[in-house]
């Protein structure tokens, strides 16, 4: 009797150690993927209700952000690297409120916190000062109604575009590029080319391509690094440049897929920048800055049109 208990004793030990390492094995396992699929923005979520004359850690990083898309400068800045919330933070951050419609407080409120936590396109929203998401802004009559309309596009510092020898543009996927994004990317492009004064054919990579479409990890390169999952997702640069880079470290999809970018809304976005245009503040705009998971843009807003239309006076 003596040797079934113990038999049944060590069973019931060796048992319950298995059970507790596959309990730890999968907690470990959940952390690890936590990690993996959290933002470079979260650090925002600690700093929401943090206003001027607060010394909060963490603030530093509030002003990299800002300084990243813009907002504010390092030059003559003897803050930008503390955790003090000054006048010039203040300041920012009214800025940024007033570009995406935001109450103008200065205060880093849950609205404005949410706000900069979405991923979003790398190009900064204020290019050295001298542009902004509303630089572009005019008014227009409004045929229908008899009024006005305002427009929000905005474009680089010193309004570079391409000029009328290249309205045809090649384009060209670098090497490492998915098979399953170039459909999404050439229709992108055609997108453009029905609503504007350009064309598009793609040719190979040793072409000499005006525009050229790759993905990318982290440092790459070119001055603007990814941050991983959830940050900036993409990027491309102003004429004649001609580079666009995905983030290859976020999830993409073709079409409206949870948790995942549409390869194609992107693309729109990111073409507009390759022929000069700016971010918009208009929410609805291709050339708004932010694009969440599983949504689809696919069509040019009448913001972006006017634009194109503007900047190339046509």
């Amino acid at each position: 009797m003596a040797s079934k208990l113990s038999h049944i004793s060590l069973f019931t030990c060796t048992l319950l150690f298995i059970l507790l390492s596959l309990l730890s094995h999968a907690t470990s396992s959940e952390t690890h993927n936590k990690n993996i699929t959290s933002s470079p923005f979260e650090f925002l979520e600690h700093l929401k209700g943090c206003h001027k004359g607060d010394k909060v850690q963490g603030i530093k990083d509030l002003k990299k952000y800002l300084g990243k898309f813009g907002y504010l400068s390092s030059n003559n800045n003897g803050h930008f690297n503390d955790d003090d919330f000054d006048d010039q933070l203040e300041s920012a951050i009214k800025t940024y409120q007033i570009n995406y419609h935001l109450k103008a407080t200065g205060t880093l409120d849950a609205k404005t916190v949410s706000n900069m936590m979405m991923p979003r396109c790398g190009v900064a929203d204020i290019i050295n000062g001298t542009s902004s998401m509303r630089s572009g802004k005019k008014r227009h009559p409004h045929h229908h109604h008899g009024g006005h309309t305002v427009a929000h596009y905005s474009f680089f510092q010193g309004n570079p575009k391409w000029p009328a020898s290249k309205y045809h543009l090649t384009y060209a996927f670098l090497q490492g590029t998915p098979a399953e994004a170039m459909g999404p990317v050439s229709s992108a492009f055609q997108t453009w080319a029905a609503n504007t004064h350009f064309t598009f054919s793609e040719v190979q990579s040793n072409q000499n391509p005006d525009l050229t479409v790759s993905f990318h990890r982290g440092n790459h390169g070119d001055g603007a690094p990814f941050d991983g999952p959830g940050g900036t997702i993409a990027h491309a640069f102003a004429p004649p440049n001609g580079i666009f880079h995905y983030d290859a470290a976020e999830a993409w999809a073709v079409g409206a897929v949870s948790g995942a970018f549409d390869l194609q809304s992107v693309a729109l976005h990111e073409i507009g920048h390759l022929l000069g245009l700016g971010h918009s503040s208009v929410q609805g705009a291709i050339m708004f800055p932010s694009i969440g998971t599983g949504v689809t843009e696919q069509s040019l807003h009448g913001d972006d049109i006017q634009g194109i239309k503007a900047l190339y006076n046509t």
